[in-house]
């Protein structure tokens, strides 16, 4: 048995779903779930299903290709369909900061997150160690004003190299440039505090304490080059109070943070995630 998945959107219309569950059906599919979203303001019709074939008798491409003409071209869709056996593999960016890294790597090696993790790449060497324990390839790639352009370059090689599905930022404290956005369009994921805009710089849980803040969050989304503006993936909140320290608050800041990260990178590896005009449908 084997199992897919099919992501869709399209501009709303009678009989897509009649047509894609039919067709399905036709081919010896089985759905074994199927979710749909209609942006009643663009109107924009999104869907997610997941099929089950035969191995003997199904053939991805003749599928795919027959799809295309029978279905997918009828309604000008835009579509993927990806092998739900399929394992992804996941570069992580890091700097100095540890907290989120410790965290997707004791997912990974737990099998909570089912991705393969081909190296760690930084623009500095403190996180080395973390890499080496995981048996982890780490690979220093320092950043300055004289390097950015070779580093971008040095950046895009080991992707290529490695055959890299989707990059994560775990903290790394460096802008992302044209060239890797353009390279891996909605396949660069963020995680940084909810502060911002208002509480900018180096230490935003000083100016978000001496403010008196009654609410920590973090957003974890895509990378665009409209900085932190990206489409979000994921969000959540704690709620603190006058009795909170600033150092109460990075804790619970830095928590978030490693839950709402964690929290995309699933949504992404499932393929539960659409893009579309700078936001996401994030499916069940």
């Amino acid at each position: 048995m084997k199992r897919y998945t099919i992501l869709i959107h399209c501009k709303d219309q009678q009989g897509i779903i009649a047509a894609t569950t039919s067709f399905i059906l036709e081919n010896q599919g089985n759905i074994t779930y199927v979710d749909q979203h209609v942006d009643h303001q663009q109107m924009v019709f999104f869907m997610r299903l997941e099929c089950d074939f035969e191995t003997a008798t199904f053939n991805s491409e003749d599928f795919s290709n027959s799809f295309a003409t029978s279905v997918a071209n009828l309604f000008d869709m835009n579509w993927d369909m990806f092998d739900s056996e399929t394992v992804p593999k996941m570069a992580l960016f890091v700097s100095k900061y540890d907290h989120c890294l410790y965290d997707i790597l004791g997912r990974y090696k737990s099998g909570e997150l089912k991705v393969e993790i081909p190296f760690i790449a930084s623009n500095h060497n403190d996180l080395e160690p973390i890499a080496k324990r995981f048996d982890i390839p780490f690979f220093h790639v320092p950043i300055s004003a004289d390097t950015r352009q070779d580093a971008e370059l040095q950046h895009l090689k080991l992707l290529q190299n490695h055959s890299i599905d989707f990059v994560v930022l775990a903290r790394y404290m460096q802008i992302i440039p044209q060239g890797l956005i353009d390279a891996y369009p909605s396949k660069i994921i963020n995680i940084h505090h909810s502060f911002l805009p208002a509480f900018v710089g180096a230490k935003p849980y000083h100016s978000a304490f001496e403010r008196g803040v009654k609410i920590i969050g973090a957003t974890s989304h895509y990378v665009t080059t409209a900085l932190d503006a990206g489409p979000i993936i994921a969000q959540d909140v704690s709620r603190v109070s006058h009795t909170h320290t600033i150092k109460d608050l990075i804790n619970i800041g830095r928590d978030l943070e490693k839950i709402v990260l964690s929290t995309a990178i699933k949504y992404h590896i499932q393929r539960k995630v659409m893009v579309y005009d700078n936001k996401t449908v994030i499916f069940s």
